[in-house]
């Protein structure tokens, strides 16, 4: 389970929360222009969190050099692959994020060709398919793609946020059933024949929801999203970013899956799509990270790779052994 943001300030954000029950050897990694890749042409370079097998970059989420950003987020039962078509661009799950962010500047761009995209069942080195969908945005718009049963849906997302299931059209009917919150106290309107009063900050948003389920995480970090105040500055913008997204992290022993597992947020990220700065913290280690897209050489022709810092990043004051 995972949860994905974007947020504007002076600059454009993209970052999620990684939530699983176990690490995937995840790191770092910079894919620099024309990269060799089987099938795909590489156009732009990139920065994300990926597993790097045989040289090859499987992205959970990236940026591009011209601010398009792109995630993809676990979606169950409801993903559905093809098997390849003709007069079609076919994109295997794991090839998506690098075709897309690899070849266009813009989600404008992205939705001039996104119905021409096939995506298909087909494995990377026999590993078991990873049912998902995807969240793309920029500086100007946000959309989320599906591919189900019924065929490829496509949704604006002026909300900016997704989750896992069910599919993106409960989330965006589902988030009206709380129409009536807000991030001031409320007048009372149960009854004018009883006089009630706000006891404390708050009270504006009670029925929030706490749980740890998709519905409630999309719901709650869209409140906390769209009611955020920040300023604009870089260090005022990634730590509200990441504020955001504690909002709906995952704490181990509060989600035990069916084999007795712990689900956690591994890894939370932030990137400046504007400035390419990728930004991350990791359960093990609070502080935050950064590494700049453009202190490489991205005509480079092999990938950058920056392992991930785990170890808890403590400064003590005042502190005798």
């Amino acid at each position: 389970m995972c949860t994905c943001i974007n947020l504007k300030t002076k600059d454009q954000y993209f970052g999620r929360n990684l939530d699983l029950e176990y690490r995937f050897n995840e790191k770092v990694v910079i894919t620099p222009r024309n990269y060799n890749i089987k099938n795909i042409d590489i156009k732009y370079a990139m920065i994300g969190m990926a597993t790097v097998s045989d040289d090859y970059p499987l992205y959970a989420e990236a940026a591009n050099e011209k601010g398009l950003a792109m995630a993809g987020l676990y979606f169950p039962n409801n993903a559905y692959y093809n098997e390849p078509m003709k007069n079609k661009i076919n994109l295997a799950p794991y090839e998506f994020i690098l075709y897309i962010l690899g070849n266009f500047k813009s989600v404008k761009e992205v939705k001039e060709i996104i119905n021409d995209i096939n995506i298909t069942n087909v494995k990377f080195n026999n590993l078991p398919l990873a049912d998902l969908h995807w969240m793309i945005s920029d500086d100007k718009d946000c959309i989320v793609v599906e591919q189900v049963k019924e065929g490829l849906k496509v949704y604006d997302n002026k909300i900016g946020v997704l989750t896992n299931n069910p599919q993106f059209s409960y989330h965006l009917t589902n988030i009206n059933n709380y129409i009536n919150l807000s991030s001031k106290n409320r007048e009372n309107t149960f009854s004018d024949k009883i006089n009630l009063s706000n006891y404390g900050q708050g009270m504006g948003a009670i029925g929030l929801p706490g749980d740890n389920s998709p519905a409630s995480r999309f719901v709650r970090v869209a409140f906390n999203k769209l009611n955020s105040v920040c300023n604009d500055d870089e260090e005022s913008s990634v730590t509200q970013f990441f504020h955001i997204l504690d909002s709906v992290a995952m704490i181990k022993g509060s989600v035990i899956t069916k084999e007795n597992n712990y689900d956690i947020t591994t890894y939370s990220s932030c990137i400046n799509t504007t400035k390419g700065i990728y930004y991350y913290k990791t359960y093990n280690n609070n502080q935050i990270t950064a590494i700049k897209l453009n202190n490489v050489n991205m005509n480079d022709d092999k990938l950058s790779i920056y392992e991930l810092i785990e170890k808890q990043q403590i400064k003590y004051i005042n502190y005798l052994e």
